[in-house]
């Protein structure tokens, strides 16, 4: 079985996917005349301007992006960027930034059709995502799509940001403290189960506190261990950009990588840890506050920005420029070594970030799944799912779960298609309405 579902892997995270993903980011890109990248300055103002929202809604602009930045930042942003550069080179880095580029775009996209199609559910809460913005936006031969989203969805969570999530955190307290799993799991039940219990609203405010505090702690260390080895960023730069241009020459016990692999491990991992085209943001966007789409979209876009180009960068910077690849290690354990080689005790950097990441990715992506399950079975489904969501936390810490990961990996690629088959069809949508809004704010001006 394992063999069956690693073979499916390999093909749903194929070249075929990743060209779909970075194809749909780019045709985005295009027809908005990239407009992410020109209006990033107008986007944080936006942000900074707008943290309490006006219009239809549960959630403030600003919470809306939190609670997608909580699932979003995670151990993708250390043991993921860590795993690209072991297996890509230091040219994943570079693909990581490209794919972000374009994300932008695919993140904007998602958030205007979240907004534009989103519905209220019998309890008065606001839904929207993928599932609705096909059955809503789309032809009805299009709308078994919107099942298949809702289905992997409510169930990809369970593993990759779950069970996997707690098991990780377990693991490394293990390691570095000697905490036994069973309590380890048993915490992170609780303090899980007493956010996610009080719905969008409480997961919203945690998530407002949480993120912004871990995401400017790790990015300050980072910057520390960056600012005491400034002689050699340049140097790191060209590395990078030279390896995911011709390949990484092998060193010590670094096995060297080709160009090919820098693109594939770059793209695959900076998809992972920003979720641009996989169709998770959109369903926090769609519970802002606001009657302006395009906005939201501004707002949303964000969130693969401060994850890739600036945390992602962080972690790849450090371990490039403290040179530790040559040792053979990855994932946390080459990102903790970087950091421990620079500054005493800079291990429990990683040590404190990977928990609090995992902390908020359970805790942002148990709504992705709450609202997949009700565009299923309704908002009755709603409690039953919570219940089942904190249950599993402490399970995840005391079993093996490479299977689990296996599975809950290639659903959440499974996620992807329904949602980028979307987004290419909604494209001219998405151009037109951003069209609108930008000229009558120049005629107003």
């Amino acid at each position: 079985m394992a063999d069956i579902i690693a073979t499916i892997n390999g093909w749903a995270w194929g070249p075929v996917m990743l060209v779909l993903l970075l194809g749909t980011g780019f045709y985005l890109s295009l027809g908005l005349g990239f407009l992410t990248l020109r209006k990033l300055p107008t986007a944080f103002a936006m942000l900074f301007r707008g943290r309490t929202g006006s219009g239809a809604g549960d959630i403030s602009p600003f919470s809306a992006l939190m609670t997608s930045l909580s699932a979003t930042i995670g151990t993708g942003n250390i043991a993921g960027v860590a795993t690209a550069v072991a297996l890509g080179g230091p040219g994943a880095l570079f693909w990581m930034w490209m794919t972000a580029l374009v994300g932008m775009a695919t993140k904007y996209s998602e958030a205007v059709c979240a907004v534009t199609f989103r519905e209220q559910d019998e309890a008065g809460n606001y839904s929207g995502g993928p599932m609705y913005y096909i059955r809503n936006g789309l032809h009805k031969r299009w709308h078994w799509l919107a099942y298949a989203f809702a289905l992997f969805g409510s169930l990809a969570g369970f593993g990759l940001a779950n069970t996997v999530q707690s098991n990780s955190v377990s693991h490394i307290l293990h390691d570095s403290f000697g905490v036994l799993p069973i309590i380890t799991g048993g915490v992170l039940m609780v303090l899980v189960g007493s956010v996610i219990l009080g719905g969008i609203q409480r997961i919203a405010h945690v998530a407002s506190v949480l993120v912004p505090f871990m995401a400017v702690t790790y990015f300050a260390a980072s910057l520390l261990v960056i600012l005491m080895n400034i002689t050699a960023v340049p140097g790191a730069i060209v590395t990078i950009v030279d390896s995911a241009m011709s390949g990484s020459a092998a060193a010590g016990g670094f096995a060297g990588a080709s160009v090919w692999a820098a693109l594939r491990f770059g793209v695959a991992r900076g998809i992972f840890s920003n979720e641009a085209g996989l169709g998770s943001a959109p369903i926090a966007h769609a519970a802002a506050r606001t009657n302006q789409p395009v906005e939201q979209g501004l707002v949303a876009m964000l969130g693969t920005f401060i994850d890739t180009i600036l945390i992602c960068t962080m972690t790849g910077l450090v371990i490039v420029i403290m040179d530790v690849l040559p040792s053979g290690q990855s994932g946390a354990a080459l990102t903790a070594m970087a950091f421990a080689q620079a500054i005493p005790g800079g291990e429990y950097v990683v040590t404190f970030g990977l928990c609090l990441f995992a902390l908020t990715t359970m805790i942002g992506w148990s709504f992705y799944g709450e609202r997949c399950v009700v565009f299923l079975l309704g908002a009755r489904a709603v409690l039953p799912f919570r219940i089942l969501w904190v249950l599993a936390i402490p399970v995840g810490t005391v079993v093996q779960l490479d299977l689990v990961w296996l599975i809950a990996d290639t659903l959440n690629a499974f996620m992807a298609i329904p949602n980028l088959i979307a987004l290419l069809l909604l494209g001219p949508l998405v151009f037109r309405v951003s069209r609108e809004y930008f000229a009558a704010r120049r005629n107003k001006a």
